[in-house]
């Protein structure tokens, strides 16, 4: 019988390895999951959920994500100012083409935990929504394979 073994916090130090996506003809959803599960580290044999051993994340082309059915209308972002009458409404389709980079993060971060270590592990993930910063120097792997909507 094997043993579970639960990876230390001090073992994870400076293992992180760097990925890059390019967000072109992906479906929003399916990007935040494989997002998600990159920077939890869900993707290592040695997961273990209340350590920080996920990777960081580049994803670039955010403005060309897809989405599907009529959610492109359909779906509504809110914010508020704390206000009286600070609601503001935005549609789907104004987010690609006012903010992809902040629609892309609120369905990644969606999908992470409501705590510190969800704090921790949001903050290795860059979004562009073009080529972006040259990240060359932190070598990063490109991720090809996944669900792509053609």
């Amino acid at each position: 019988m094997q043993k579970t073994t639960m990876i230390k916090k001090e073992v994870m130090q400076n293992q992180h390895k760097w990925y890059k996506i390019d967000a072109t003809n992906w479906v929003l959803g399916d990007l935040a999951v494989k997002a998600a599960n990159i920077l939890r580290g869900k993707n290592k044999k040695f997961y273990t959920p209340n350590v920080d051993c996920g990777d960081f994340l580049i994803i670039t082309n955010a403005n060309k994500v897809v989405l599907t059915g009529k959610k492109i209308n359909d779906k509504k972002y809110y914010d508020h100012s704390l206000y009286i009458g600070g609601l503001r409404t935005r549609t789907a389709k104004e987010m690609i083409a006012r903010y992809p980079e902040e629609m892309l993060e609120r369905a990644i971060q969606g999908m992470l935990p409501k705590t510190k270590l969800g704090n921790a592990v949001f903050k290795k993930l860059f979004v562009y929504r073009d080529n972006g910063k040259d990240h060359s120097a932190q070598q990063p792997v490109e991720i090809k394979e996944g669900v792509v909507f053609a």
